[in-house]
């Protein structure tokens, strides 16, 4: 299992043990990370799965893919890290990740 902590827009912090092979979005779903709607279940057209990473763990896991920036700019979120939690399959590199979830997925 690989450990990620997810901040909600009022600063709570909630760390999962995330099951390598499926996304990001999966793992929060699952465990009841309420800031992740993932209301197209992992499709990569809502946005319902945004989260902001540091720029240091930005830079390691790189920018959105073709698909994946046209969602993120469709949602507003002007967030410079931001990614789709559906697009970031979990590995043992993610250990340690934290991530923000933005307040208008709250």
């Amino acid at each position: 299992m690989v450990r990620i902590t997810f901040i909600d827009a009022g600063g709570t912090r909630r760390e999962i043990a995330a099951r390598e092979g499926l996304s990001l979005m999966e793992n929060a779903v699952a465990q009841g990370i309420e800031a992740i709607a993932a209301v197209c279940g992992g499709n990569c057209y809502c946005g319902t799965c945004r989260v902001h990473l540091t720029p240091e763990w930005f830079e390691r896991l790189g920018p959105p893919g073709d698909y994946e920036g046209p969602v993120i700019d469709a949602s507003g979120d002007a967030h410079p890290c931001a990614r789709l939690a559906c697009q970031l399959p979990v590995t043992e590199a993610l250990e340690g990740l934290v991530v923000e979830t933005p307040a208008s997925q709250s």
